[in-house]
């Protein structure tokens, strides 16, 4: 036996794949399905069918209390502070390998398996590497990158060398009923991806309106609140031009929208807080590297330079566009996962 894992299972048929694969790789498996926030129960049936028919225990969890306080909470926040953020990327470091793995361990698990598109390498000098999944289109190393070296200790990613057509084939053969289930494509709290809908429910008041200017702080009109915005928007501004008009900053301290022409989103650098980083304790010096600036942004070629204990500027070889506040830096080296952090 390899040891026991618990699976995380969420109906879906990545999730339910990777149990199939850890029980046919000799893990002692049992799964967990986390109801995260209030009305999360689409997949339980389809997660009951799947644990049913591979022959394991599932335990029905509710974090969404936590779920709410340490990624609800700081996204609402993030946006009233001008930034966007990815909650993926905190629900695993608080929720999936935080508190999941944390119970996990506690009822005498060893591991953790998640249908997640990465992988997990042990190196002669016991640090553990993540790396992106063999199948780039569906590589989710970027939400990943917060992960500990205890974390990825106890970390399986059973699918990290497949594509999801083979994914899709294994459950087909296997009869389950989720094999051809839809994706979401949206955060999984705001499933119709109205964000800022959202945050008026959440908090119960509707966006405070504010000014749209431009980059010499010329008024053009009023904006819509700044939930409604983020940057390299075009789309849905209401303001008559004479030039195509993106939004270039969003001001928190003045609740105001900056607007301009579309060359202006391009920037050659960016400095990251709050850093993890993973192949190595430290960047001793300029690293050359590839740096993602947001989940579908393919890296881009780059110097990375540690500057603290918590903080690295990237030099970009050519400018990017549209480099955000809140989103997540991941700097790689070819696969592996160097570390990342937060655009501020």
């Amino acid at each position: 036996m390899q040891g026991k894992a618990l699976v995380a299972m969420s109906g879906g048929v990545d999730s339910t794949v990777a149990a199939h694969l850890m029980l046919g790789s000799g893990y002692e498996c049992a799964g967990a399905m986390i109801r995260m926030h209030h009305g999360d129960n689409s997949g339980e049936n389809d997660a009951r069918a799947a644990a049913e028919q591979l022959g394991v225990y599932l335990y029905m969890l509710d974090f969404s209390k936590q779920f709410d306080e340490n990624v609800i909470k700081k996204f609402v926040y993030e946006y009233g502070e001008g930034r966007t953020p990815n909650p993926c990327i905190l629900c695993n470091r608080h929720i999936k390998f935080g508190l999941l793995l944390e119970w996990a361990r506690e009822l005498g698990y060893d591991f953790l398996a998640t249908g997640h598109y990465a992988r997990v390498s042990r190196e002669a000098s016991g640090r553990y590497l993540l790396k992106r999944g063999t199948d780039f289109t569906k590589d989710q190393s970027y939400v990943l990158y917060s992960l500990t070296q205890e974390q990825l200790a106890a970390a399986n990613f059973p699918l990290g060398q497949m594509s999801k057509q083979e994914v899709r084939e294994i459950a087909a053969g296997m009869g389950f009923r989720n094999a051809q289930k839809s994706e979401s494509q949206d955060i999984c709290f705001v499933p119709d991806g109205d964000y800022a809908r959202f945050i008026e429910e959440y908090v119960g008041a509707p966006s405070q309106a504010g000014r749209f200017v431009d980059e010499e702080g010329n008024d053009l009109g009023e904006h819509k609140g700044l939930a409604h915005y983020t940057i390299g928007q075009r789309r849905g501004l209401g303001l008559s031009m004479q030039y195509p008009a993106y939004v270039l900053e969003i001001r928190a301290e003045d609740g105001a929208v900056v607007v301009g022409r579309n060359e202006a989103l391009l920037s050659k650098s960016l400095m990251a807080d709050d850093i993890n980083l993973i192949a190595v304790d430290s960047l001793e010096a300029p690293m050359r590297a590839q740096v993602k600036i947001r989940y579908g942004h393919a890296a881009q070629p780059a110097i990375v330079s540690q500057v603290d204990d918590g903080k690295f500027i990237v030099e970009f070889d050519e400018p990017q566009r549209a480099i955000t506040r809140g989103q997540a830096a991941v700097i790689y080296d070819g696969d592996v996962v160097i570390g990342g952090g937060t655009i501020i």
